[in-house]
């Protein structure tokens, strides 16, 4: 099967969404699968075609990006390069991550009118409330209407979609994120004995809870002397916390990172840390606390969207979203280590256990198969389903499907299928052979 996976959001740009598109595709290839990637360029960076790990191809679509890495979203515009490398490609699914993404939303609307199966992956937790939410909320619904199935990181998360988008939940499946365990093994030389280290890692920002943590750290450290933070990541919040620094006079018990590496998480931080500090106010499952109990770490969170379907009682302490009530559980968290240390091999191994990506990877095939089994369906019958969007909204979706279909039918008759070039099919070890055969010629 070859399968086309298509966010916004991949390499070169770091995020838990790309690692999770880039591993997962890494672990369908070795499953023989063909995956191909497509997100929108970066200039100066990646532009064009490349190729990784395994000869998984990345498509690099010219494309406007209005914020965050996030396109412009167009609706129409890129449809012929889609066409093109859908039948260039032979692509027999399409599988797009992200309701922040535009190039999710339009793959989904353009494969369902090519007939092509898709499935959605959604990574975030959102409102019902504000402005943006509605707005996402509605367009989430008006994509998702003719989806084939939908993949969630959590049961809260998947709640929160099906309500969101007003889905069938039969067609909802919840998959959960996953780690490299072998990339995340504790070295407990790295560890201070002079101090009980709390480390966090994450952008220092409203929505991660930097406010709770510039309120509770001054108490933390006031009541034990032994105790020191190192924090990693940046964000508009990091002014307080270096006003916090110098007004309290932390500056060598709070250590400021930093953006660090994915790569040197492990070393930076974790493997240096006793306790994981999670203040997070809303999250659908939160990768960060699996790798720090995957390290040994204790961890310590708010108990808010997908966060307590993640690690065993034993593993994690929460905490209401309130700075008394998270000063509160790191005090027992604190005197819990002191009293009984960690056994790091344990937690290791256990996370291990309960996380892989040749799990994600066997299940999300399920996904797959059951996808591509549905029937194909007529265009009267997905009017039906876009019309349900609202009174107003349904008739706008019938009408933006319809302008979608007549714009196919053009770029059909314009550019027949017949006369678009496929690609042949290369493996790793087509490319390998290739590569030393050039050689050869070189020393010959």
């Amino acid at each position: 099967m070859n399968v086309l996976l298509v966010s916004d959001f991949f390499f070169p740009n770091l995020g838990g969404l790309e690692g999770h598109m880039f591993l997962l595709s890494q672990h369908l290839i070795r499953k023989n699968y063909n995956v191909i990637i497509l997100s929108h360029h970066y200039p100066q960076k990646r532009a064009g075609i490349r190729y990784l790990s395994r000869g998984l191809k990345v498509y690099y679509l010219p494309h406007w990006v209005i914020h965050d890495q996030a396109s412009f979203p167009t609706v129409y515009s890129w449809l012929p390069y889609f066409r093109q490398l859908i039948y260039r490609e032979r692509i027999d699914l399409v599988h797009a991550h992200g309701a922040f993404s535009s190039l999710s939303h339009e793959a989904i609307l353009y494969a369902r009118t090519m007939n092509i199966p898709a499935v959605f992956t959604d990574h975030s937790l959102f409102g019902f409330e504000d402005v943006s939410s509605i707005l996402t909320n509605k367009l989430l619904q008006f994509t998702l209407s003719d989806v084939n199935a939908v993949i969630c990181v959590s049961n809260t998360c998947k709640e929160n979609t099906v309500l969101r988008a007003n889905l069938d939940p039969k067609i909802v499946s919840v998959i959960p994120n996953a780690i490299v365990a072998s990339q995340f093994i504790p070295d407990p030389s790295k560890l201070d004995p002079k101090y009980i280290t709390i480390v966090y890692a994450g952008r220092l920002a409203y929505r991660r809870g930097a406010d709770l943590m510039v309120k509770l750290i001054p108490r933390i450290c006031a009541k034990f002397p032994m105790v020191r933070f190192l924090i990693a990541g940046d964000g508009n919040k990091r002014v307080d916390f270096e006003q916090m620094r110098e007004t309290e006079l932390l500056q060598d018990r709070v250590i400021m990172l930093g953006t660090v590496k994915h790569s040197q998480i492990r070393d930076e931080l974790f493997v240096k840390g006793d306790i994981y500090l999670n203040t997070t106010l809303t999250e659908a499952f939160c990768i960060s606390i699996v790798e720090a109990a995957c390290c040994g770490l204790l961890v310590v969170s708010t108990k808010v969207g997908g966060i307590p379907e993640v690690l065993p009682d034993d593993m994690i302490v929460f905490a209401n979203p309130t700075v008394d009530d998270l000063v509160e559980k790191l005090q027992s968290a604190i005197y819990q280590i002191q009293k009984t240390p960690i056994d790091r091999p344990s937690f290791h191994s256990r996370v291990e256990s309960m996380y892989s990506w040749e799990n994600v990877a066997d299940r999300t095939i399920l996904v797959y198969q059951k996808a591509t089994k549905d029937p194909k369906l007529h265009l009267h019958e997905r009017f039906q389903l876009y019309y349900h969007c609202g009174p107003w909204a349904g008739k706008m979706a019938c009408m933006v499907i319809a302008a979608l279909y007549m714009y196919l039918w053009f770029l059909e008759w314009l550019v027949p299928k017949d006369t678009i070039d496929v690609v042949p099919k290369v493996t790793v070890d087509d490319i390998v052979s290739a590569y030393d055969e050039d050689l050869q010629r070189v020393d010959s």
